[in-house]
């Protein structure tokens, strides 16, 4: 079990990220409610392609939960049924959660695509606690924690119903990604805890000290940016042109402007520190890097209009800084463990 453990576990980490990639893209596409229902789709496990699926037909044969779109309203089917010649309201259901009723196949398989992601990432997750075991004689802790992020990796998956239900509430969305980045770091703490060729870094009170403030900086960061995205949300539902999405900010909106310049320039000082001091903390590099395309699609969206892509890209490079920089913290605390 012990051979299969890291592999399933660097594999469920990598799923992971796909997720918050798919997620990232739905809000991109405004596909978010492409699926009214969950966790099936239109009642159905395999989503429609066509409307014409969707709309009432004359002695088709129904099962229960199948929903149709009639009069810009869901309908739910209440038992399996053969239709007779015209709609009977005995034999539906309104759809009560929401009043969402349309359909757009583009929206709908994107839709699909993040949840079908989302139910891989959760069984490679329970694969990951099941091989744990192999570790309950020496290392307890790894079930302990492949176990909390199984219990993470369900309520993410509730979180994502309660999400369609409340027609992508912009407080859920950003609960939502904060849940994705604590299940990253417990994934993280996971991997690191079974690897045999972690590279040591050198200790240094200071530089640990800097790198733990610039991983919570980091954090911040990415909850100013979430109450950015929000309001980019209200105001893009509103249909104004991308022109008009960042015309009156928030405050908010300068402070995570002004506030990448501080994280900018403490993970600066870091890779100074690192390179004088031969650390060996070499993901530093890959910090700079992320920061450096972080900052650049954070100009593009703001001076040029939200190019196509800008938002995901910037999503997706924040949990990537975020990914690179608590295992940092983890190499450097563990040297640090080993100098007491």
């Amino acid at each position: 079990m012990q051979k299969y453990f890291l592999k399933s576990a660097k594999i469920a980490l990598v799923l992971v990220y796909l997720v918050i990639f798919a997620g990232a893209f739905v809000r991109l596409t405004g596909s978010g409610m492409g699926c009214p229902d969950w966790p099936k789709c239109f009642g159905y496990y395999i989503p429609p392609t066509d409307q014409k699926e969707l709309l009432f037909t004359p002695s088709k044969e129904y099962t229960k939960g199948q929903v149709i779109i009639k009069e810009e309203a869901l309908w739910v089917a209440k038992e399996d049924f053969v239709a007779t010649d015209r709609f009977e309201n005995s034999n539906w259901t309104a759809y009560e959660k929401h009043d969402y009723a349309i359909f757009n196949p583009i929206h709908t398989w994107v839709e699909y695509i993040n949840r079908l992601l989302g139910a891989l990432a959760g069984i490679a997750c329970i694969v990951t606690f099941v091989l744990s075991f192999g570790y309950r004689k020496h290392q307890k802790n790894l079930i302990y924690l492949s176990f909390i992020v199984c219990v993470l990796m369900a309520f993410q998956a509730w979180l994502g119903k309660t999400v369609v239900d409340s027609v992508l509430s912009p407080y859920k969305i950003t609960t939502h990604m904060l849940a994705a980045l604590l299940i990253l770091a417990i994934q993280l703490v996971v991997i690191y805890s079974v690897k045999t060729n972690n590279k040591p870094l050198v200790f240094n009170t200071k530089f640990n000290t800097i790198l733990l403030v610039s991983l919570v900086l980091t954090i911040i960061q990415i909850v100013l940016g979430t109450d950015v995205r929000e309001h980019v949300d209200i105001v893009s539902k509103t249909g104004a042109p991308e022109i008009m999405w960042l015309q009156n900010p928030t405050v908010i909106f300068y402070i995570h402007r002004s506030f990448s310049i501080l994280v900018l320039a403490i993970n600066a000082f870091l890779f100074y520190m690192n390179s004088k001091l031969n650390l060996n903390a070499s993901k530093l590099k890959w910090v700079m890097y992320l920061l450096a395309f972080e900052i650049i699609s954070g100009i593009a969206m703001y001076y040029f209009d939200f190019p196509f892509g800008t938002q995901t890209i910037h999503i997706v490079l924040a949990t990537l800084l975020f990914g690179v920089q608590f295992y940092l913290v983890l190499e450097s605390y563990s040297q640090r463990k080993k100098q007491l």
